[in-house]
This record gives structure tokens, sequence and C-alpha cells, in this order.
């Protein structure tokens, strides 16, 4: 008897472990899956016809500096202890997967995590302690804790302090420095050169304002270099501390040319703007530009997970309403989504009668006045609670990319009526916009584009923008569309101007989700094997430098 059970248990234990390894060459066979839904795009543009040898010179320093803040962005996202753990692990997929998502947890997934051994992600990222909690936070008494620029720590007896950004990371910047004096001595723009000096004493002081306002003037430079702290959308304790990245631009002189004109009309698009006056009182600065470019160089920030394919920048109110903002169009990056992810996703999804309004054009027009819209509505509440960004928290990065998304869409609308934009149609428009709509939610629910897409998604599908054909593809009613985009935009308007951060929460968690018919849908695209996003071969070995 005693031979039987000890048979029994030996079976049952290596059927266990079959299961378990069964189980883990499933797993595998996922991630792989996962990694071969990004679709590889080379970064490139012709550097011989449009840049000079010293312009040559930089984008190849440029991109050493981008490494740099590619180091910083790990320590920042997921930390270097982390970090030297992943190349211990075996699985070369899961490595792959690691490096496109920056650590542990899937972006565009819901931030789960898929290597064995990590929870969830923690809210703060390594910005923050992991274990600490709101009570302590509010009680360091050091100003230097609510800073954009400064990460939190705890001391040899376990209390909190904070650590200003060139200091904690002053090894890797002591490079920064060294490639900037170099590139400053190469620079033949004037705009350029004294951006470059003035971003070098930013990483010194941690203080971006000069540097900011320098950039707004720097109009005529061929090459552009994004690069430092930037974005916030990482900091989901706060929504406070930036994340470091870098951007390598060459400018497309021509499309550029096309574009320029429509910053003289800032003022008169906010007057437009669907909302009651109140919300509208605030003056965009005009001394702002739209521009063009290909992008040569992604690092950090910006390159974990989905690839942005446009830039609205300064973050800072205060250079906004002095000068506006700039906004970069990254041409290449767009036409990549737009082959790659946005034509196949129209073909599986839209009915056959509009399929063919799904046009790059209209594509990148949407994109473009996203990016303006950022610039316009409210930026400090009415209601005395401070600037929006601080009033709305962790919420304002999904809010604020709702009101890019919807205000784009209806300033795109009002400028193809005016006859400023003739290369598309206003039915193009919003018919590519709610195509687009299923790229962008595939972000996933905890990422700032994707919650945006999704309570615009809800919206328009309460208000009828769209219905489904006998085949369950989408049909657009372009009126409806149009009524719904101007409802949901004063909504948006509102809730930035009140800064009511309780009525976004609760506007959020109800109206934040994807639906089941949504994810059907998303399933749907996912067994067509249509790409998720983009990852890029890049680098001075691809540009021939």
């Amino acid at each position: 008897m005693k031979k039987l059970i000890i048979c029994v248990m030996a079976l049952t234990t290596l059927l266990g472990t079959a299961v378990q390894a069964q189980k883990k060459v499933q797993k595998e066979v996922g991630i792989k899956q996962k990694v071969e839904e990004y679709a590889e795009f080379k970064l490139t543009s012709d550097l011989v016809e449009t840049l000079s040898d010293n312009e040559r010179k930089l984008v190849g320093i440029f991109i050493e500096i981008g490494k740099i803040m590619d180091d910083i962005y790990w320590d920042e996202y997921f930390g270097n202890e982390n970090r030297a753990k992943l190349n211990k692990i075996k699985n070369p997929a899961v490595r792959a997967f690691a490096e496109i998502h920056y650590g542990a947890w899937d972006r565009l997934d819901s931030e789960r995590p898929f290597i064995p051994g990590y929870k969830e992600r923690p809210a703060g990222c390594n910005f923050y302690p992991t274990d600490m909690t709101k009570k302590e936070f509010d009680a360091l008494k050091d100003p230097l804790k609510e800073s954009q620029y400064s990460l939190i720590r705890r001391d040899e007896k376990g209390n909190l302090y904070a650590i200003p950004y060139h200091e904690a990371y002053a090894k890797e910047l002591e490079k920064v420095d060294r490639l900037l004096e170099e590139a400053i001595g190469l620079a033949e723009n004037d705009g350029l050169r004294k951006y470059l000096e003035a971003r070098r004493e930013a990483f010194h002081t941690d203080d971006y304002f000069e540097s900011d306002m320098v950039w707004m003037d720097m109009k005529d430079s061929r090459l552009d270099f994004v690069v430092g702290p930037i974005e916030n959308y990482d900091d989901g304790i706060n929504g406070l501390k930036c994340s470091h990245e870098a951007f390598v631009l060459i400018k497309d002189e021509k499309w550029s040319n096309d574009l320029s004109k429509f910053a003289a009309l800032l003022p008169e698009m906010q007057k437009l703007l669907p909302c009651e006056d109140k919300y509208k009182k605030e003056v965009p600065g005009t001394d702002c530009d739209i521009n063009v470019y290909d992008v040569v160089y992604y690092a950090g920030d910006c390159n974990a997970g989905s690839k942005t394919i446009a830039i609205n920048l300064p973050n800072d109110e205060r250079v906004q309403l002095k000068k506006g903002s700039r906004r970069l169009q990254l041409k290449n990056a767009m036409r990549a989504k737009f082959d790659n992810i946005m034509v196949p996703i129209a073909k599986q999804m839209v009915t056959e009668k509009q399929v063919d309004k799904v046009t790059f054009n209209a594509f990148f027009g949407n994109t473009c006045y996203h990016e303006v819209a950022h610039g316009l509505g409210i930026k400090q509440t009415i209601t005395g609670r401070g600037p929006c960004r601080q009033a709305l928290g962790a919420l304002y990065s999904a809010w604020e990319e709702a009101k890019a998304d919807v205000c784009g869409l209806f300033l795109t609308e009002q400028l193809i009526e005016q006859g400023y934009i003739t290369n598309s149609t206003i039915e193009e428009n919003y018919i590519t916009f709610i195509a687009g709509i299923l790229r962008s939610v595939r972000f996933g629910a905890t990422e700032a584009h994707g919650v945006a897409n999704i309570m615009c998604y809800n919206y328009f599908k309460e208000h009828g923008a769209f219905t489904r054909d006998k085949k369950g593809k989408y049909v657009i009613d372009v009126d409806k569309a149009r009524k719904a985009a101007r409802e949901w935009a004063a909504i948006i308007i509102k809730m930035e101007g009140d800064g009511d951060l309780d009525a976004a929460k609760k506007y959020t968690e109800k109206n934040g989700k994807i639906s089941p018919e949504l994810q059907n849908d998303l399933d749907l695209i996912r067994k067509a094997n249509i790409p998720r996003d983009i990852i890029y071969k890049q680098g001075t070995d691809v540009l021939g430098l």
C-alpha cells in the first residue's frame, strides 16, 4: 500500500511539473507573439542633402546624449538594480519585450507584469520609495519634494528626503555636459547654439524655464534636439516628477512652410472653442510655430512602449502664456504608424463604403491639431484651485490628452470650412479620427492617451457617432460625430477649468473603461495580427554616420 501511495505521489509530482512546464512554454510563446506585435521601422533621413558637415556631427553628438538620457530613464522608471537583473533572463523574447517597455510591465496591457517575480507597477515608479505612504510624503518638510526635478529617497534611518536630479544623476550629467560643450562649438545656427548653452546650464540647476524660453525662439534651425526631464506621465502618485528623454530631429522645410501660417490663428481658434466664454478668456501666445520633422532618434520616456508621433512643448504654463508653444510633427513616424497600423485597422473595422475615407492627410491633420489644441482652452482654474495641472493631479494628463484630441478635431473642421486646409475633407477627418481611436485605445487603460481615447470612444458611442453594419463594421455618422465632438469638448474644458478632482475621478472611473464590445473589437484586431505599435531601428549606423 505504501508503495502504491509513493507511486501516486511521484506521478502527481511529475504531472504537476509537466503542467508547470507547459504553462511556462505557453507563456514564453505568448511573450514572443507580443514582441512580434511591434512592427520594426528604420529612422532615417537625407542627411547629405539637408545638413552641413558640422550639423551631421551634431546629430552624432545628440544621439550620444540621447543614450545617456535613456540610461537615466531606466533608473527613473524601473531602477538600475532591476535593470541589471534583466541580463540574467534566458528567454530572448522576454528580454526584448522588457527593452521595449523599459521594465517588467506591459504598457499597452494595463501595465500588467510579464516577468516572474514582479507584481503591479509601483504608482510612483522609482521616483519615490515603493513603501512610501501618503502620510509620510505629506509630513516631509522640504519644499524640494514637490519639485518636478527631484527624487524622494530614504536615509540610513529610514527617513524621507528629496534629492535634485542634478545631484542624483551627477555622474551621467557630467558626460552630458562635456558633449554639450562640444556641440556648442560646432553649432552654426545662433538659435541652436543659444539653446544648447541654456540647456547645458539647466542640467546644472534643474531650472528649465530660461532654456525653454530660448528654445521657443529657435525658429530657423534645420536641427532640433528635445532633451531633458520633460513629461510627468509616469508619476502616478502626484503627477509631478518628470522623466528624461530625447528626440533628435531634422526639419522638413517644405511641409513646415505649409503649416507655419496657422500660428497667427490661435487667438481666433480660442474664441471658436465650443464652451462657455468664461473658460476661454485666456489668450494663447502666438509666438509659436508648427513645424514638420523627420525624427532620427528616440531615447528614454518617448521610446518606451507606444511611440509618440508629435510633440507639443514646453509644458511650463509660464512659457505657454508668454510665448505659446511649439508643435513638432514627426512625419516619418506618422507615416510608419499610418501604413503599418491605421490602414490595416481601417480595412478590418470600417465599413467598405467609408474605408477609403481613412487618409494620411486626415491622419496628419488630426495629429497636428491635437498638438495645437494643447495650447488652447484654459491653464488656470476659474475656481481658485490654481493651475489645472495641479488641481487635477495625476488625472490631468488623461484629461489634457482628451481635450487635445477632440478640440484638435474641432479645429481641423473649422480650418477646412474656412478654406485653410484643402487636402482633406471634414468627412475624411471624422472617419479617420474614429478609426484612429481603435488604434489609440490599444495603448491601454493606464496610459494617459489610452484613457483619453477610451473616454472619447464611449462618449461618441453613447451619442450615436457610429453604428455597425451587418458585418459588424463601423459606420460613422459624421453629423452626429460633429455634434458629439462639440459637446465632449465642452465637458472636458469645463472639467479642467473647474479643477474639480472628485468630479474628474468619478467620470474617469465610470467612462474610462473598455467595454466588452470594444474589447471584442480589439481582440479581432489582435487576431488579424495587426501591429500594436512600432519599434525603431535607429542610431548612427542606420544613418550612415
